[in-house]
């Protein structure tokens, strides 16, 4: 029995230091998750609006926008420029991830898009994620009605 705990211990320790974003280029014509194209890709406007007409329902979204941050414990999620603020991107069921060098790159996403309340112990999870400051992790104190994408599939621009 000892020998099976020193076993899973030292799995579990392999694989939490070993979850780390991937060390590859972010280049034109790059993809993670599903290989798409850029065609019918709309703004953030666009798509902004597009979900906020079906009132709560998901909505699939291929999206134009720039990288504003990444994971950096992972690259399980992205952020990309909106006009309400930032849009959080996770990649869908944790399927790929992207690397740091996203942050600055136009892309193209394709997903599923819902309206939604993100919970303050999940905005300062990715906070902390984003390597915020621990003041600035304490200082979110109220739950956030957003739109979050689920990511199939990323391109490059």
């Amino acid at each position: 029995m000892n020998k099976l705990t020193i076993i899973a211990a030292f799995l579990f320790l392999s694989l939490y230091t070993n979850a780390q974003p991937p060390n590859v280029a972010a280049d034109k014509g790059a993809t993670f998750g599903e290989i798409i194209n850029p065609d019918n890709a709309v703004s953030v406007e666009q798509a902004i609006a597009d979900v906020q007409k079906k009132e709560g329902e998901k909505t699939a979204v291929k999206i134009k926008g720039t990288v504003t941050s990444v994971c950096e414990d992972m690259g399980c999620w992205l952020t990309i420029k909106s006009p309400k603020g930032d849009m959080t991107i996770k990649m869908k069921d944790h399927a790929f991830f992207v690397p740091l060098v996203l942050k600055g790159k136009e892309i193209i996403l394709d997903g599923i898009a819902e309206e939604k309340i993100t919970s303050v112990s999940q905005l300062r999870h990715y906070a902390a994620d984003a390597g915020k400051s621990k003041e600035e992790i304490n200082a979110i104190t109220e739950a956030k009605k957003e739109i979050t994408i689920s990511a199939k599939g990323i391109l490059v621009l």
